[in-house]
């Protein structure tokens, strides 16, 4: 809101970091600024699998008081066969299902409104057929869109990566990896996404002798790099930053294999007795360690199950991974990726009669175990535990490693639930594989104080002065005042980016701030704000 008023002197604003404003103009006008943005109103996407940051967490404020004030559905629609989770980005929640198409399946990336569940495109991709069986009549995709700006990015079940419009699902480019890079597609086809980390979008190809590891860039799809001869699993790589240097780190048929996501040079290998391609769980990074997991025990062959945690060091120009401990037949992630708290793990641990267990990352250690939830999944929401269970069980759980300590439940959905579901602005997307649902469990954003500006013009010194204080006459502290800074710009219509921090010294007086803002005779307009920080 943006009013002209000489003489005005009381504004407030409520549910912000950002206060009011105001500001004197070159002919002595006086022009305030008043802005009620919500604190949390900035809508946080979900824009890959296990989210924004490749690990499972979401920071969107949620409500855990789910006894007195239950999750509240918002949409709930149809949805074809597949165990593709969501990306929720720029309004539109992305998956992937299978469909008729004519005479036969295929697999569809589709996009549905994110406020409402209306389908917005469905575009066909690939063929969609599953010989082995998989998890029965229901099965379907198992890879999960990446979303980056206005592209979707999708890896299908027979590897072929293409890049769409975010509005229209058009086709934008796409690589048959089996014909450019000789790739093989493996036992139960692909479930690994494509991983978009800065100005690629990279995968494990599966294809030809150092042809495995590939990189596209973003805009045309030309490859970037490849390399290794690591074979493909059904683990989507993760990326993270390892003793202050950006890595993506695969979870291939030879272990796990870190490269520098610009160039592909490896930085560091860690070898494992797997062996084989059943592999799901994504790495889990946390500080210098990197955990890795599988399940599918053989007492026939060289192969071994089982968990094991790497320390990851700076060796020379690369790195060296050493074991920090490991669990063999013992701690298997089947299907869903644990997640990572406060040094312990969260996750679904067992071949068949899975658990929900917390263990200790230091030690391999467990410190409790639930059972209940089968091929489920974990997620940290708010810095409390989302746990699902197979048959579509909303659960949050406190993170206690101590005990096992149950917030509240709710049950979101019918169908075979294996997957993971997205966390975006206090929203869940979750979806079986006979439908999907958007379910509310938005937090209360915090009250702040009412401010009162007293902006004054002052034409002795060419200094515009202003006082900020609460309303309701408590006075500012200390505290409180470390954590304010004022901003100007010269235009409103600009990005956030273009307001500057300005450099004075505010003095605190009588529980009131004041600061002096130098004004030449010929500046143009500047508008001014005030922003406490968290």
């Amino acid at each position: 809101m943006n009013n002209s008023f000489p003489g005005n002197k009381r504004t407030t604003a409520l549910l912000s970091p950002y206060y009011g404003v105001a500001m004197p103009n070159r002919f002595g006008a006086l022009i305030a600024v008043l802005i009620f943005t919500a604190a949390n109103s900035q809508a946080m996407d979900w824009p890959q699998y296990r989210g924004p940051n490749h690990d499972g967490t979401s920071a969107d404020p949620i409500r855990s008081n789910w006894s007195q004030e239950p999750p509240r559905e918002i949409w709930r629609v149809p949805l074809g066969p597949g165990l593709s989770s969501f990306s929720v980005s720029g309004g539109r929640a992305f998956t992937l299902a299978s469909r008729r198409a004519g005479e036969a399946e295929q697999e569809f990336c589709v996009a549905l409104d994110a406020a409402t569940g209306r389908e917005l495109w469905a575009t066909p991709l690939d063929v969609a057929d599953y010989p082995n069986g998989g998890v029965g009549a229901d099965d379907g995709p198992r890879s999960t869109p990446s979303v980056d700006g206005d592209r979707v990015y999708v890896l299908t079940s027979y590897l072929r990566l293409a890049c769409l419009e975010a509005a229209t699902g058009r086709m934008v480019w796409d690589k048959n990896l089996v014909q450019e890079f000789g790739s093989f597609v493996i036992p139960w086809q692909n479930a690994a996404s494509p991983l978009v980390e800065g100005d690629l979008v990279l995968v494990n190809g599966n294809g030809r002798q150092n042809e495995h590891l590939l990189a596209f860039r973003k805009p045309d799809g030309t490859l970037a790099w490849k390399g290794q001869s690591d074979g493909m699993t059904q683990a989507t790589p993760a990326a993270a930053t390892i003793n202050g240097v950006r890595q993506v780190v695969f979870f291939a048929q030879s272990g796990l294999v870190a490269v520098a996501p610009e160039t592909g040079s490896v930085l560091w290998r860690h070898a494992l007795r797997y062996n084989g391609t059943s592999v799901a769980a994504s790495p889990v990074v946390a500080g210098d360690r990197v955990y890795a997991s599988r399940a599918y025990p053989s007492s026939f062959s060289a192969a071994r199950a089982g968990a094991v945690t790497v320390r990851v060091t700076p060796s020379g120009s690369s790195f060296s991974a050493t074991p920090a401990w490991s669990k063999v037949n013992q701690l298997m992630n089947h299907w869903a990726t644990p997640v990572h708290y406060n040094g312990h793990l969260y996750g679904m641990f067992g071949q068949d009669n899975l658990q929900l267990k917390c263990v200790e990352l230091a030690t391999g250690n467990e410190k409790w175990s639930v059972g209940g939830f089968g091929y489920g999944s974990v997620l940290v929401a708010d810095g409390k535990i989302l746990a699902t269970s197979a048959n579509g069980w909303l659960v949050l759980v406190d993170p206690n490693p101590n005990a096992y300590t149950e917030l509240g439940r709710y049950r979101a959905l019918d169908g075979k639930t294996w997957n993971v579901p997205a966390v975006s602005n206090g929203r869940i997307y979750f979806r079986s594989t006979t439908e999907a649902a958007c379910i509310d469990v938005a937090g209360q954003a915090p009250l702040i104080s009412r401010l009162k500006l007293k902006p004054a013009l002052s034409g002795q010194n060419g200094v515009f002065r202003m006082s900020i204080a609460n309303e309701d006459g408590s006075p500012l502290d200390a505290g409180q005042v470390a954590k304010i800074d004022v901003l100007a710009t010269e235009s409103l219509g600009t990005s956030a980016k273009s307001w500057s921090k300005l450099a004075i010294s505010p003095i605190l007086e009588n529980g009131q701030l004041r600061f002096e803002a130098p004004m030449e005779p010929a500046q143009p307009r500047r508008f001014f704000k005030v922003q406490e920080r968290p």
